[in-house]
């Protein structure tokens, strides 16, 4: 059991829902950014999305292309996001990590050291966002024999017939994107998430975890009352961005916590 499945045990005999932050490692430099997921699990977060800083994030709005963009400036590497996670794994060993990203620095360091080293780091599972099914021998098989799980993306554009092959192999969670579109491009509807959060819940027993759009703790409640829980990333990347303390967004990201909590 991996520490994502651990968590989602917990919250489910809890009768809660998850709520996950994500956060752009490096951004906008190493410490700030490893003061800021320090401070995420006493916030109410439950799972905590790594960003890996790339130079083309092409699934990626405005807001965290350019906390990629500051945090590779700052010298970020996939090294340096390893040696974040590790940090930060010295004062928390239950909090589940996810690095959430793209292929292509992980195919250059190479599949089998990124994972042992990913491994050694404390990180729980992976988003990669430009490997689909079809590439599964790549990186996914790997990963999951390695003890890690792979989460994969469900789109409203994912039919009936291709969602069961997006859930093969998955684990972990099923990333719901809410919306058509980059993140943080549009706001989440509860009424158009539930029915595809239904959709796919009658195909798999994994918590499907909803993204993209959530900007407010009123948006996290109704969404994470639809669906097992609910993620925010590009509004939490914006408080970042305005140079606000780590008290300051921690505050802020605790809103957002507590309304997913209440659904």
């Amino acid at each position: 059991m991996t520490r994502i499945d651990a968590k989602f045990a917990q919250l489910h005999a809890a009768g809660k829902k998850a709520f996950v932050a994500y956060v752009m490692a490096g951004d906008p430099d190493f410490d700030a950014s490893l003061d800021l997921v320090k401070a995420l699990p006493a916030a109410g977060v439950d799972i905590i999305e790594l960003g890996l800083p790339f130079t083309d994030p092409m699934a990626d709005g405005e807001a965290i292309q350019l906390a990629g963009q500051r945090a590779l400036d700052g010298g970020m590497t996939l090294q340096r996001t390893l040696d974040l996670a590790a940090e930060f794994r010295k004062a928390d060993d239950s909090t589940p990590i996810v690095l959430m990203g793209y292929y292509n620095p992980i195919y250059s360091r190479g599949v089998e050291r990124f994972l042992t080293d990913a491994k050694a780091a404390g990180i729980d599972g992976l988003i990669v966002v430009d490997l689909p099914p079809e590439e599964d021998e790549e990186l996914c098989l790997p990963a999951q024999a390695a003890g890690l799980n792979f989460i994969r993306l469900a789109t409203p554009t994912t039919d009936d017939k291709r969602l069961p092959k997006v859930l093969t192999n998955t684990s972990g969670f099923v990333y719901y994107v809410s919306i058509n579109g980059i993140t943080g491009s549009a706001e989440a509807s509860a009424v158009d998430v539930a029915p595809e959060v239904a959709r796919i819940k009658a195909k798999t027993d994994l918590p499907v975890i909803v993204g993209f759009g959530i900007k407010t703790p009123e948006r996290a409640e109704a969404i994470a009352a639809v669906a097992d829980g609910a993620v925010v990333g590009s509004a939490i990347v914006s408080e970042v961005a305005k140079g606000k303390s780590t008290a300051e967004i921690a505050a802020f990201v605790k809103s957002l916590a507590d309304g997913a909590h209440r659904a």
